[in-house]
């Protein structure tokens, strides 16, 4: 992945990103300076916040990167799963029912979320959800589709 382009958002973009990242998700993001990257490749439309990929637009709408919810730990639309499934998910699979042990039951089917591992709290990923929060705990089905997780071309992106 290679950088095309890269500009410093103006203010209104900047309050733009940061109200939505706090109405969706819970985060505060204070930062000095935020850039919007275009790529070589059309896979992501990345905004760096202090010169790391913490931003990503998801189907239009601003969204932390996994490396940006470590950074600034979302309290809403949280999906944590269990220790048997970070190896899975680290890898880009996607959650499956038995994973899971918590879901913020605010999630509807189609939202955007990250995936939490319970044991140490480190976000492994980020997905959409494929049915509402509180029908994620379960005994089998696939219910969080994965689109970005450690190890991945964006995770190992760096400027």
């Amino acid at each position: 992945m290679d950088i095309k382009s890269r500009h410093h958002l103006r203010s209104d973009a900047i309050a733009e990103i940061q109200d939505a990242l706090s109405a969706n998700l819970g985060v505060d993001l204070d930062a000095d300076t935020l850039e919007k990257i275009e790529l070589t490749t059309d896979d992501w439309d990345v905004v760096l916040v202090d010169g790391k990929p913490y931003v990503l637009y998801l189907d239009g709408e601003p969204f932390v990167t996994v490396k940006g919810a470590n950074a600034y730990p979302p309290s809403e639309h949280v999906v944590t799963v269990d220790a048997g499934a970070v190896q899975f998910v680290s890898n880009g699979a996607d959650v499956m029912r038995p994973g899971i042990v918590d879901a913020d039951e605010t999630i509807e089917a189609g939202d955007f979320v990250v995936i939490q591992e319970e044991t140490h709290g480190k976000f492994l990923a980020v997905g959409k959800a494929m049915v509402d929060g509180d029908e994620m705990l379960g005994d089998d089905g696939r219910v969080v589709e994965s689109i970005h997780h450690v190890g991945d071309d964006l995770y190992e992106f760096v400027v």
